[in-house]
């Protein structure tokens, strides 16, 4: 795989793990496994059997829980850790670099993009418990995986397309967090600066 490719997959997996981060990184266990993707040597363990295993069974907790009201904030307040961590370790197992400052920046990078993505994600799921007492919040649960296992194919199949996707979508997010919370604003539900 040549270095534009790695980095296209990269991207366009990190931007999916703003919205599943245990879900994509157990894809990318299972193309280790079934030898799709070759990490370097220091992320051959996303290669072992249990690792996989694991990764597998902590993504269905991570689908399922997500669909509680509820339980899916507690899940979204630890998922603020586990979905940057889990995109630098993407980042990580895909691109090779003989650099390792390269190779951590750019892990920063890709921690960065899914904690962006899961930031508007949670202002979306925020505004939806507000206005529908959290009843609408299986159902942007339900569209985040739709949208996730889209980003996660595309990103495999085509690279440099998953990852114009993986921009489309980072801007849509962005903007319809802004539009929430200008809308919150606008209601008096956030605090205002001071002299307004």
């Amino acid at each position: 795989m040549d270095a534009a490719t790695q980095y296209a997959l990269a991207y366009a997996l990190s931007t999916s793990a703003g919205l599943r981060g245990i879900l994509t990184l157990a894809v990318v266990s299972i193309a280790v496994q079934l030898g799709i993707l070759h990490p370097p040597a220091a992320f051959a363990w996303l290669g072992s059997g249990p690792v996989t295993l694991a990764l597998a069974a902590v993504a269905l907790v991570e689908i399922l829980g997500d669909k509680i009201p509820v339980l899916d904030h507690a899940f979204h307040v630890v998922q603020t850790i586990l979905k940057p961590a889990a995109a630098a370790i993407l980042v990580g197992g895909i691109v090779h670099t003989r650099n390792t400052p390269e190779l951590y920046g750019l892990m920063a990078l890709g921690a960065l993009n899914a904690l962006g993505v899961h930031a508007a994600s949670a202002a979306a799921r925020g505004a939806s418990t507000a206005l529908t007492g959290g009843i609408a919040n299986p159902v942007l649960s339900l569209l985040e995986d739709g949208v996730s296992a889209v980003m996660i194919a595309f990103a495999f199949l085509a690279p440099l397309l998953g990852t114009v996707l993986a921009i489309l979508l980072t801007v849509l997010v962005v903007r319809a967090a802004r539009k929430i919370l200008a809308q919150r604003k606008a209601r008096g539900e956030l605090p205002q600066p001071d002299g307004y």
